[in-house]
Parts: structure tokens; C-alpha cells; sequence
């Protein structure tokens, strides 16, 4: 395992991600209904799963675990139209948070599972990340099979659903079982996240990491800041984290939620010809 470093994690530019980048957009895709859950983990049981040429990152000494469900809806070429029967589907990942010799805070996914078993062939065998298929469901008061059918159309604020349970069992590849239920319910008013703050750490991410080949490689996504509200978790049940390889404690994980933010995603490239 590799020697800690002597970056600070106070230090690290964490605006600079945030800003659209100048390169081709190589897909479109919104995404709806995020929860994120999260968990302090200790360092030391990430540091064996994630590749040795990235660092944990941390907030205020502390690193931490994320479970984020979520639905997609026209994920697409930039070249194409969205064909709803492909492009609609729910996902939910596994993550934790790092950095590259001090700079481009970004994401580690443990695993991504996704309802849409051509999305997932695509997903592993083009972006290099570990995606799975699962039988997954998403239900509101409003309906989510009315809210797909009018992606394109403008979500007010005003009318956020109430409670919303989500649902998720992998099927395939293995660890298996690997599965998750929640009932979760928005509160309070829409604030984007400070700098500087925790829900900015957990949130703002716009960098991934994934490896291929023995290489390390970097992708971007852009959108504007999460439209973040609390949210107050009634249950959960998850065997997620866990299939990954981490014990996140029985603690009630902190919880936030964004309504909707519509995404450009830029190519993958090697993670050595792009450190600033």
C-alpha cells in the first residue's frame, strides 16, 4: 500500500471542477430525484480499494462513504435524440471522495447500478466503470412515469414531491446480494452548497476517476450547483456498501437531496496529461 502523502486537504482548489471546461461534450443526460447519503468512514479502510496514484480526500480530517440513488432521463449522444425506452432509467452508486497529487478533487466509484442492462455493457465497456445491473423502482406522489414522459419539460421548485421510496436489488455481476430500500422525505428551502462547506465537499463533484489497463484515467461532468435541500430519511436497508467491501456503522447517515440538474459529460482521458 502506498505511503501517505503530505497534501493538505485544505489547500485544494475545489472551484476550479466546477467550471465548464473547454473540450468537446460527447453526451447529454439529466438527472432527477438525487438523494445523498452519507457516512465518516476511517481513512485507512478506503485507502486498500482505491488505486495507490489517488489520495482520500477528507473534510476537516474526517473521510467519507456516499450512497446516492437516483433517475436518469435523457441520457444520449450528443449527436442524437434521447430515445426514452434506453435513455430513462434509475441508478444508484457507491463513492467515496479523492484527489490527484493535491489538485482535481473528484469521485471514486465503488459500483453504480443501473437499471438498464445496455446502459451497463456500454458503461463498463466505454467509460471503464463498474456498473451493474439491477431491478430497481422509484415511486413519488406525483408520479414518476408522468415526470419521464415530460423530461424535457421545466420542474418548478414549488412542486417537489413528498415522500419518495426507492428501491434497488443487483442482479448482475456478482458481489452479490447487493441491495437497497429507502423512504425518504425533502425538507426545507433549496440552497446551493457554500464553498467551503460540507455539503459542498460531498456534493460539488465534477470529477471521476476510474482505471483501465493499469492506467489511471479522468472524466468531467458540468451542470449548475445542486439545488440541495435536507432531507429526512423514514427508512433504510442496504447491502450496498457492504458488496463494496466497507462497514459504514449503524448511525443515521447525513442526507441531502436535489430535485433535478441537466448534465454534460466531457470523454475520459488519462489522468497524467490533465493535472493542472
Amino acid at each position: 500500500m502506498k505511503a501517505p502523502t503530505s497534501f493538505s486537504a485544505d489547500t485544494i482548489d475545489r472551484v476550479t471542477p466546477t467550471r465548464r471546461p473547454q473540450d468537446r461534450v460527447v453526451m447529454r443526460q439529466s438527472w432527477h430525484h438525487l438523494l445523498f447519503l452519507h457516512w465518516v468512514v476511517p481513512v485507512e479502510a478506503l485507502r486498500p480499494l482505491v488505486p495507490p496514484e489517488i489520495e482520500i480526500d477528507t473534510f476537516e480530517g474526517r473521510a467519507y462513504i456516499g450512497l446516492v440513488p437516483f433517475t436518469m432521463t435523457g441520457v444520449r449522444p450528443v449527436w442524437a435524440p434521447a430515445f426514452p425506452p434506453l435513455s430513462n432509467f434509475h441508478e444508484v452508486n457507491v463513492r467515496t471522495y479523492v484527489h490527484y497529487r493535491g489538485a482535481d478533487p473528484g469521485v471514486w466509484f465503488f459500483s453504480l447500478d443501473a437499471a438498464n442492462s445496455v446502459a451497463v455493457r456500454l458503461a463498463r465497456a466505454i467509460w471503464k466503470l463498474p456498473y451493474h445491473f439491477a431491478r430497481m423502482e422509484l415511486n413519488h406522489s406525483h408520479g414518476l412515469a408522468g415526470e419521464l414522459r415530460s423530461a424535457r419539460k421545466s420542474m418548478r421548485e414549488s412542486s417537489l414531491p413528498n415522500t419518495i421510496d426507492y428501491q434497488s436489488e443487483r442482479l448482475w455481476p456478482p458481489p452479490l446480494p447487493a441491495a437497497c430500500s429507502v423512504r425518504y422525505t425533502p425538507t426545507g428551502p433549496v440552497t446551493p452548497a457554500v464553498v467551503g462547506s460540507l455539503e459542498h465537499f460531498l456534493a460539488e463533484r465534477y470529477l471521476l476517476y476510474t482505471t483501465a489497463g493499469g492506467r489511471l484515467f479522468r472524466g468531467q461532468v458540468n451542470h449548475t450547483p445542486y439545488p440541495l435541500q435536507a432531507a429526512d430519511v423514514h427508512s433504510l436497508e442496504e447491502s450496498l456498501v457492504a458488496a463494496a467491501g466497507i462497514a459504514h456503522g449503524s448511525e443515521r447517515p447525513l442526507a441531502h437531496y436535489a430535485r433535478v440538474v441537466h448534465v454534460e459529460i466531457f470523454p475520459l482521458r488519462p489522468a497524467l496529461t490533465q493535472s493542472r
